[in-house]
C-alpha cells in the first residue's frame, strides 16, 4: 500500500495465550505487517485461555513496536467465554473491545473469535473486514467436522447431538440467523485450503471466499546435513508435530512403528490424549515422545528427518507442520484427507497415502532411496520460495485489501478509519 495502514486483529488466542496454529498464524501476520510499517492492535481472550488451561503461559512472545496487544479479561474469568459461546454475542468484553473499535481502523481482520465474540462481533467497528477460516467453526458446532467424534462428517443433520456426546452444551443461536447476519459485515472470508473454502461454500457460506495459503518464516539458512539423520541412535526417523489429540491420528501410526525396524518414530508435541498415546506405544524403544520443542528445535528436528508424517483423521483445514517440513527441504508423508494433501500435490513434495501399505510403501521408497528424498525435498522447498513465503502471503494479502477497497470505492464508499491520503490504493 501507498500509506501505512492500521490493522486490527480480534482472536480468542494469541501467543503466549494459545494452543494451536491460528493464534501462531495471527502473531507472524501481525508481526510481518507491522516490520513493513503498518499499524496492528490485537484484541485477544485471556479467559479463554484460562478456560482451558490449568496456569498461566509459559515462555513469552516477541512483539515488533508497532504491534499493541490487548489481553481482555473479565471479573467473571471463564464464565465470559462461556457466555459467549453459549449465546454468540460479545456480552462481558463488549465495552472494551468497542472501546479498542472505537479509536478507528482501515481493515479489522476476525480470527478464531468462538469465545470472544461470536458472530455478533463482526458487526462492531468500521472498516474494510475478513474473517479467516482457521477452522470449520462457521460450519459445524464442534469445529472439526468430526461426527459422534467417530468419522468425518458428511452432512450436517445431526448438529446438536454430535455437540452433546461431546458433552458440549448445543448452540441454540445457530439457528435464529446470527450467522447469517454477521456474514453480511464481512467483506470477504479467507480460506487457507481450497478443500476448506468448498467446505464453507457447500454448507452454506452464501459469501465471497478467497483462498489464502498460511505461511511460515525462513528459519536459518545453514544447508542440511543428511548423512546422519539426528535419531537418538543415529538412526534415520520418521517425524510427527502436532497436537496429541486422536483426531491428529497418531494412535493409527504407532502399531506400525511398533514393528517397523527401519526407522524410528519421533513424536513432537503435547496434549489431552498423551497418556493414551504413550500407553499405546508401551515404552517402545522405536518410538520416543519428545515433548513440545521450540520452533529452533523443531527445525533441527525437521532438517534431519526422512519425512514429516502427518496422519489426521479429520478435515484438518490446512497444515503449517507440513509447510514448516517445506521449509527446511524435507518431505511429507500426508493421508489424503482434508485440506492437508494440497501442500503435497501442488509441491510434488512427498506422498499422499490412504492405506497402511500405501503409508509404509513410501516410507520404504524414501529409506531405499536416499535421492529421491533429496528430490522431494527440493521440490517441496521451491514450492515454500513460490507460494508459502511471508512475503508471497502479506503481498496477497495486501492484495485483497486493495481489490475490497477498489470495489467499496466503485460504490461511493472507502475504508473507514483512518482517512486515506490521496493517490494511496487504499483509497482509491
Amino acid at each position: 500500500m501507498d500509506r501505512p495502514l492500521r490493522f486490527c486483529m480480534i482472536t480468542a488466542f494469541y501467543p503466549p495465550y494459545n494452543f494451536g496454529g491460528d493464534g501462531v498464524y495471527v502473531h507472524r501476520l501481525s508481526n510481518e505487517l507491522a516490520r513493513r510499517g503498518h499499524h496492528v492492535e490485537v484484541i485477544h481472550c485471556k479467559d479463554a485461555y484460562r478456560l482451558f488451561a490449568d496456569e498461566e503461559p509459559p515462555g513469552t512472545y516477541q512483539d515488533h513496536p508497532n504491534v499493541t496487544v490487548h489481553g481482555l479479561e473479565s471479573p467473571l474469568g471463564f464464565l465470559s467465554p462461556l457466555l459467549t459461546h453459549q449465546t454468540g454475542l460479545p456480552l462481558l468484553k463488549t465495552r472494551k473491545m468497542r472501546a479498542i473499535l472505537d479509536k478507528g481502523f482501515d481493515v479489522i481482520h476476525f480470527h478464531t473469535v468462538s469465545l470472544i465474540g461470536g458472530p455478533g462481533v463482526l458487526r462492531y467497528g468500521q472498516g474494510i473486514k475478513l474473517y479467516t477460516t482457521h477452522d470449520h467453526w462457521w460450519v459445524c458446532q464442534s469445529r472439526e467436522l468430526y461426527r459422534f467424534n467417530r468419522a468425518v462428517c458428511a452432512e450436517s443433520r445431526y448438529c446438536a447431538l454430535c455437540n452433546l456426546m461431546r458433552r458440549r452444551p448445543p448452540q441454540l443461536w445457530r439457528y435464529t440467523g446470527l450467522l447469517q447476519s454477521g456474514a453480511r459485515h464481512v467483506d470477504a472470508f479467507i480460506a487457507p485450503s481450497r478443500f476448506t473454502q468448498q467446505m464453507h461454500r457447500e454448507r452454506g457460506l452464501d459469501a465471497r471466499i478467497v483462498h489464502l495459503p498460511y505461511f511460515v518464516p525462513a528459519g536459518d539458512s545453514s544447508p542440511p546435513d543428511l548423512s546422519n539423520p539426528a535419531g537418538s541412535d543415529g538412526r534415520p526417523y520418521f517425524l510427527f508435530v502436532g497436537r496429541l489429540f486422536k483426531i491428529k491420528g497418531l494412535q493409527t501410526i504407532i502399531p506400525i512403528f511398533r514393528r517397523y525396524d527401519k526407522a524410528q518414530l519421533l513424536v513432537a508435541g503435547t496434549g489431552r490424549d498423551e497418556d493414551e498415546l504413550h500407553r499405546l506405544a508401551a515404552n517402545h524403544p522405536n518410538i520416543r515422545f519428545l515433548g513440545q520443542q521450540s520452533q529452533q528445535e523443531l527445525q533441527n528436528l525437521y532438517r534431519h528427518a526422512v519425512a514429516l508424517i502427518a496422519p489426521s483423521i479429520t478435515y484438518e483445514v490446512a497444515g503449517v507442520v507440513i509447510i514448516e517440513a517445506f521449509e527446511r527441504q524435507t518431505p511429507a508423508i500426508v493421508r489424503d484427507l482434508g485440506g492437508m494433501p494440497e501442500h503435497v500435490r501442488e509441491s510434488g513434495g512427498g506422498f499422499v497415502y490412504d492405506t497402511e501399505d500405501e503409508l509404509i510403501a513410501a516410507m520404504d521408497k524414501l529409506l531405499a532411496k536416499p535421492a529421491l528424498r533429496g528430490e522431494l525435498g527440493q521440490k517441496a522447498y521451491q514450492a515454500y520460495q513460490r507460494l508459502w513465503t511471508p512475503e508471497a502471503h502479506v503481498e496477497r494479502y495486501l492484495e485483497l485489501i486493495r481489490d475490497i477497497a477498489d470495489r467499496k470505492a466503485s460504490r461511493g464508499g472507502a475504508i473507514a478509519g483512518a482517512a486515506p491520503q490521496p493517490g494511496s490504493d487504499a483509497g482509491r
